[in-house]
This record gives C-alpha cells, sequence and structure tokens, in this order.
C-alpha cells in the first residue's frame, strides 16, 4: 500500500527486504512487490525517514533492509511486470 502523503517532485528509489508477513502501508510514491518481502520503493523521503515509518509497523525484532539505488537493479525471476516498473523508473538508453 501507498501512503499520500509523499507526494513531492524528489524521489529516490529504495530496495527494502522485510523478514515478516506484513500488512505494510509504504510511505511511497510507487511501490513493486519484486517477491516475497523484497520491494522497489521510490519515494520522497529520505532513506532515514523511510526506514523509521516502516519500522514502527512491523513487530518487534523484525529483521529489514532499507538501502538506496543508484541506478536500476539486475534481477531475473521476480514478480510480473517488476521489469516495467523499473524501466518507468529508469528507462532504458538509447
Amino acid at each position: 500500500m501507498i501512503a499520500d502523503d509523499d507526494l513531492a517532485e524528489d524521489r529516490q528509489a529504495y530496495l527494502v527486504h522485510i523478514d515478516h508477513e506484513a500488512d505494510i502501508t509504504f510511505p511511497a510514491q510507487q511501490v513493486c512487490d519484486l517477491t516475497d518481502g523484497l520491494y522497489l520503493v521510490v519515494s520522497a523521503l529520505s532513506r532515514s525517514r523511510l526506514y523509521h515509518r516502516i519500522k514502527r509497523q512491523l513487530p518487534p525484532g523484525t529483521a529489514f533492509l532499507v538501502a538506496p539505488l543508484a541506478g536500476a537493479p539486475k534481477f531475473k525471476g521476480m514478480s510480473r511486470g517488476a521489469l516495467a516498473f523499473s524501466r518507468n523508473i529508469w528507462p532504458p538508453n538509447p
């Protein structure tokens, strides 16, 4: 899910891994569920703010990771639509 409070134009893509099956509301403009617990998240929030907003929604002790991405990740075998989502963020070079 996506929260409505993240509508700024400046945005950063993050790779988020959550070791828990939780219903997370991502404070983000766009979210792609890559596979179980692994997400590509586009947000105007800083890494720290995104981390803490996710952390507050998880049970104590849940392992998770928030890492900024400088460019398009290489991947295979992810969910349907993941490549199109990625190309929407990072259009292929002609």
